[in-house]
């Protein structure tokens, strides 16, 4: 089994392909698996969690077929063995309700989808300076 850095659960394709690209540009080497409902993200981690590895980050969005983002997060903090994997919000809402309950579920952070490529990259940069060379991550 391998065990991605970053585990993505976003159900646009499209965003999904360009965000791949875009953590290769920020760092080559870096893997993202991408797993495409909240369903089949769940039962990811927790084969993941049998098997005592986890990504270093997860990343999902908001709204999610089979599991809505907010569901997936409040269960992945029931899985004891992934309760403080970080988990970011990436989503296309900017709504405070959304942003709260994430938050209040467990999130660590939620970042609005930015609009262009090149804003996305240094969202991505972001996102790697804080959780992977800061020695943030919980292993």
């Amino acid at each position: 089994m391998s065990i991605p850095d970053i585990l993505y659960i976003e159900d646009d394709e499209d965003f999904a392909f360009i965000m791949q690209h875009a953590v290769k540009e920020v760092k080559e080497g870096l893997t993202v698996e991408i797993i495409d409902n909240g369903k089949d993200a769940l039962n990811q981690l927790k084969q993941l969690a049998d098997a005592r590895v986890k990504p270093k980050l997860i990343l999902l969005d908001l709204n999610l077929p089979g599991l809505s983002g907010l569901d997936l997060v409040k269960r992945i903090r029931e899985i004891t063995f992934l309760k403080y994997v970080p988990v970011v919000f990436f989503s296309t809402s900017d709504n405070p309700k959304d942003v709260k309950a994430s938050l209040e579920l467990g999130a660590n952070a939620y970042l609005t989808k930015p609009a262009g490529y090149l804003n996305l990259v240094s969202c991505v940069e972001s996102l790697y300076n804080f959780w992977f060379t800061k020695n943030l991550t919980v292993n």
